[in-house]
């Protein structure tokens, strides 16, 4: 096939622009496990942030590159189909077509800003078929024995590579190994197997490294995840986690991004679907750190379910909220998010803050706490695919941001984000049991933000939710902030009856001032619920707790918290702190 001379120069650009992007990519991500020998976990921290940024930046560069390549004519619509066809061939055979595919299409869209998705000049997921299923070994050890033991543990703790010693790798492989069979018998009934799938990359993320895995014994899988600390006598063995219920927390919406060294990001994706089905494939590279190609396979699912279905896109259930209108489509497990044109005097935030602060979520770990919200723009639905009462709503409220053009809803930008059940819906409607749990629950993740920098805000129990591993996350993130920004202070005494009936402060209050004792009035509970609550957290209503929590921070201490219940650790641990870890 011969091209335009300009096609090919483009295509070229564009592959070599990706091939240092890899590099950088790899460059970063293969750093994160001699940082984590050297416990720089601030250094981890830093990486996490910065690799967020190599693509939006090396798309812009290469946008650049182009036009000094290629000049007027990337504006010429009629030349990118051409380009894209170079691309394809150029790209062919790769282990990473699919990302290449997704930084394409990143300039596509530089170059013509558009609604939905233009086959002529974007890739579409029938450009490429790719069926994870059948890749997943190429990227794995295999150890065929027919039943664990410490010495097939130890093995796999030998093979991941670190360059550090364990304290006591026998202990370790011991307890491991036991904690394993016990978990093989109660998922195939036996103790026998017929291998273990150990992946090769070794995942890194905050103080913890990962050796993830699977128990196979024919079409039966087990997912293996063994999660490793280095504390000051070297590294040990945590926590052992074979329950698909663990692993899927470990790899929640709801966390930051693992650093794991990857030749073909398609192999270990198709892995870790095998062991965690119920995730989607997008959900998994963003877990990885592909955060470019995680945003194309969720719009990719998002239009194979419009398509798959007659549903309509209704109001998500909850109290409205003042600064997005939240809509959800009944069948498809998130939620669309439109900021509002208006917000009510009592938000003190503009547009571009509340954009801000969600960026700012991204940049920041979450520690299973809060909600990872995808940024879309140029968004096209038909219109017949929104309930009336929605469309109204969307129409009245946000007409900066929805349109409607020939039949469609046109949604210049929105988040997605997975749909949870909100807090206040699901105390009232669930067991006392459950009601109670996810009470004390909440306290956690009030103390789990806190303890990695950030303060909630709006404490109302409508801006948190319930997930379906029955854990309490975090959503609403306008009045989000940095808890070391915050001035906690008690309220002082009134001096006399004219001051204690006053409807207003008798004191002066500035904008960064927070007094715990207030936040009792806006948890809202009642009753058993709020006994609950005071029994275990309690101490959230003194500003001595807040202020020591800011001291840690500003000590540069990285608190502990354990993406793993506590029945999952194979020991006590000695270093954790008495209060503010906790699992997260």
């Amino acid at each position: 096939m011969i091209f335009p001379a300009a096609a090919v120069r483009g295509a070229d650009v564009i592959l070599h622009s990706f091939d240092e992007f890899q590099t950088r990519f790899r460059a970063i991500t293969r750093r994160a496990r001699e940082r984590f020998e050297n416990r720089d976990w601030d250094g981890i921290h830093r990486d996490t942030v910065k690799r967020l940024s190599l693509q939006p930046q090396a798309v812009a560069e290469t946008f650049e590159v182009l036009q000094e390549q290629i000049g007027e004519k990337i504006s010429d619509r009629d030349l990118w189909p051409s380009m894209k066809e170079a691309f394809s061939l150029a790209i062919l055979g790769r282990n990473d077509f699919e990302v290449a595919q997704t930084f394409f299409n990143s300039l596509t869209r530089r170059a013509f800003p558009h609604v939905g998705v233009d086959p002529r000049i974007d890739f579409i997921s029938d450009d490429f078929p790719l069926p994870y299923r059948g890749w997943e070994m190429a990227s794995t050890r295999l150890y065929a024995v027919r039943q664990v033991d410490s010495g097939v543990l130890r093995r796999v703790l030998e093979d991941a590579g670190f360059r550090i010693a364990f304290s006591d790798l026998h202990g370790d492989a011991e307890l491991a190994a036991a904690r394993l069979n016990r978990d093989i018998v109660l998922a195939f009934g036996s103790e026998t197997i017929e291998a273990l799938d150990i992946l090769r990359p070794v995942f890194i993320r905050n103080k913890a490294a990962y050796i993830v895995g699977r128990a196979r014994r024919g079409e039966q899988v087990m997912p293996l995840v063994l999660a490793i600390l280095n504390r000051a006598g070297g590294l040990r063995v945590d926590a052992v986690l074979s329950r698909e219920a663990d692993v899927s927390i470990a790899f929640s919406f709801a966390r930051w991004y693992f650093h794991a060294d990857i030749d073909s990001p398609r192999e270990v994706i198709g892995f870790l679907h095998s062991i965690l089905p119920r995730k989607r494939i997008g959900e998994l590279y963003l877990s990885l750190g592909y955060h470019k190609h995680g945003k194309t396979e969720f719009y990719r699912d998002l239009m194979k379910d419009i398509h798959a279905s007659e549903e309509r896109f209704v109001v998500a259930p909850g109290q409205p909220g003042l600064v997005m209108s939240v809509f959800t489509l009944p069948s498809f497990p998130f939620v669309f998010k439109v900021i509002k044109d208006f917000f009510p005097p009592s938000k003190r935030v503009t547009r571009e803050e509340v954009i801000q602060k969600y960026r700012q979520v991204m940049r920041h770990d979450r520690v299973g706490r809060l909600v990872d919200f995808q940024e879309f723009e140029h968004l096209k639905f038909r219109r017949e695919r929104f309930s009336e009462e929605l469309l109204q709503e969307l129409l009245s409220v946000a007409s900066r941001t929805v349109s409607l053009s020939d039949g469609d809803v046109v949604i210049r930008h929105l988040y997605i984000g997975r749909r949870v059940t909100p807090l206040d819906l699901y105390v009232n409607e669930a067991s006392e049991e459950e009601s109670r749990a996810a009470v004390v629950d909440w306290g956690r993740t009030l103390k789990d933000l806190a303890a990695a920098n950030v303060f909630a805000g709006d404490m109302l129990p409508k801006n948190f939710g319930v997930t379906r591993h029955d854990r309490v996350v975090f959503y609403d993130y306008d009045e989000l902030c940095s808890l070391s920004e915050c001035r906690f202070r008690k309220m002082p005494p009134p001096r006399d009856d004219f001051e204690a009936m006053a409807p207003e402060p008798w004191f002066s209050v500035a904008d960064e001032d927070v007094f715990p004792e207030e936040m009792r009035s806006f948890l809202g509970l009642r009753g058993e619920l709020e006994d609950v609550f005071l029994e275990h957290h309690s101490d959230l209503f003194e500003a001595g707790y807040w202020r020591r929590m800011q001291e840690r921070i500003d000590s540069g201490e990285v608190i502990d918290i354990y993406p793993y219940p506590v029945d999952r650790r194979l020991r006590a641990d000695p270093h954790a702190p008495a209060s503010g870890a906790s699992w997260g």
